[in-house]
């Protein structure tokens, strides 16, 4: 058995500390390295800023990433692809071209002998209701077909932009706020009050973040993301580590 390796939150299409192409080229090469010993290979959301497929057409750009995860389905490595905040809005068109597994919700598995709770992160735990319902109109089968009306020279724009505001108020909260503060970590205590995981991992926080429950020893890991941190997760079976890639300077939340 190979490794398994989780990353999230590379917002590709917005420029950040690097540009995106920067981005975009330093993610390649790190799926190039991993493709090594990675036996699959979990991507938690928002792999782009904005994702929105018509009927014929999807967002222009991306291609290196989308080649480099071709070669690495190609190779026998399972990818399983989440749906973001950003990317809510993808179809089938990377699990037909690509072969990605598509999850819109988080899934539970076992991988390797141990007990896992994935996925990206928004809309679970307690508060944030403003968003919970925009995103249940944003999902509905309604709410899409509609928006296909719109041109995708008038919509991808339109989306991009929104999508642009939403990442900015995100990211105005970007400071660790403590184990009682983290929406999150107070997710996955209460639900480990209940089910037996091993690992809850999650993105969408921007933050690398390694946390033990306070009642067992279950641990919640962020996978932070790349547009300031370039942070992933790696398990081989016996140890999940947060690990950074080209990033000296790396700080890990705990």
């Amino acid at each position: 058995m190979g490794k398994i390796y989780f990353a999230s939150d590379l917002h590709l299409g917005v420029n950040a500390i690097k540009s995106s192409h920067e981005r975009e080229l330093i993610f390649c090469q790190w799926l190039e390295e991993i493709s090594a010993d990675a036996d699959r290979i979990f991507l938690l959301g928002d792999l782009f800023d904005f994702w929105f497929e018509y009927g014929s057409a999807v967002p222009k750009g991306f291609t290196r990433t989308l080649g480099a995860l071709a070669r690495c389905s190609d190779a026998g490595i399972q990818i399983d692809l989440f749906t973001g905040n950003h990317d809510l809005w993808m179809k089938d068109y990377l699990v037909n071209e690509i072969g990605l597994k598509l999850h819109y919700n988080p899934i539970q598995t076992d991988l390797m002998g141990r007990r896992f709770l994935i996925g990206h992160g928004d809309g679970l735990g307690p508060g944030d209701h403003g968003y919970k319902m925009m995103k249940k109109i944003f999902v509905h089968p309604v709410s899409k077909f509609l928006y296909r009306w719109l041109h995708p020279d008038i919509g991808i724009p339109l989306a991009s932009y929104f999508s642009s505001v939403s990442r900015k108020s995100q990211l105005m909260v970007k400071d660790y706020l403590g184990h009682e503060k983290e929406w999150l970590i107070n997710f996955v205590e209460e639900v480990s009050a209940t089910s037996n995981f091993d690992y809850f991992i999650f993105g969408h926080r921007h933050l690398p973040i390694d946390y033990k429950l306070k009642n067992n020893s279950s641990r919640y890991i962020n996978t932070g993301d790349w547009l300031v941190h370039q942070s992933y997760a790696e398990f081989d079976g016996q140890k999940l580590n947060l690990r950074f890639y080209k990033n000296d300077y790396g700080k890990i939340f705990s």
